[in-house]
């Protein structure tokens, strides 16, 4: 597994559980078809919604560079139209 990942800059200060569901998450990423990627990801969320755990946007982004790490452009382009979608869904989702 490709760990170039964990010298970001921004994981210095991240919260120590966040880290370790990022590390499970590219754990995951990896073996998961590409297909696979956008149902990984929301599994992953959930799982942090249930212990009580928010990711910034900041960290998304973070997560969103490791799947598509390894992607043509093509497919990189497929992953941020989700991305920008699942934003507009939860903007949607708290106004309520």
């Amino acid at each position: 597994m490709n760990t170039n990942w964990k010298q970001d800059p921004r994981l210095k200060n991240m919260n120590p559980q966040k880290l370790s569901m990022l590390t499970e998450f590219a754990k995951r990423a990896e073996s998961a078809p590409k297909d696979q990627l956008f149902p990984t990801l929301m599994s992953l969320s959930a799982e942090a919604s249930q212990k009580g755990i928010q990711f910034s946007d900041e960290e998304t982004d973070l997560l969103i560079s490791i799947i598509s790490a390894n992607m043509n452009p093509g497919e990189r382009q497929r992953i941020e139209t989700i991305r920008m979608l699942s934003k507009n869904m939860m903007k949607r989702n708290g106004k309520k």
